[in-house]
């Protein structure tokens, strides 16, 4: 895999601020942030795989998969509705795994 630490870092970036919007809804608090504590680490793990992988697969290239995680993090941080950044806690990572290739659970 090529090394998307950069990217899954803007995502991890964009979790928090999903988190913060989500964290409003005072009863989903601790939800909120378990969601945020496990698709971090999820994320974290598979860029430090990544940077320790055989070369990638033929795929999108490098510049594609970062253009890629750039705009799902546009559409995530369009997101006002403290619910739908409830929802976009579990959405956001797992597309990102998606376009990198990797299981998304």
């Amino acid at each position: 895999m090529t090394d998307v630490s950069g990217p899954l870092e803007r995502v991890v970036e964009a979790l928090a601020r999903l988190a913060a919007r989500g964290e409003t809804i005072e009863d989903e608090w601790t939800y909120v942030h378990d969601l945020e504590t496990v698709w971090v680490a999820r994320l974290r793990a598979v860029a430090v795989a990544g940077a320790a992988a055989e070369p990638p697969p033929p795929g999108p290239t490098p510049a594609e998969l970062e253009a890629a995680l750039d705009r799902l993090v546009a559409e995530a941080d369009l997101v006002t509705d403290p619910h739908r950044a409830i929802d976009w806690l579990s959405t956001l990572p797992q597309a990102t795994l998606v376009a990198l290739g990797e299981a998304a659970w």
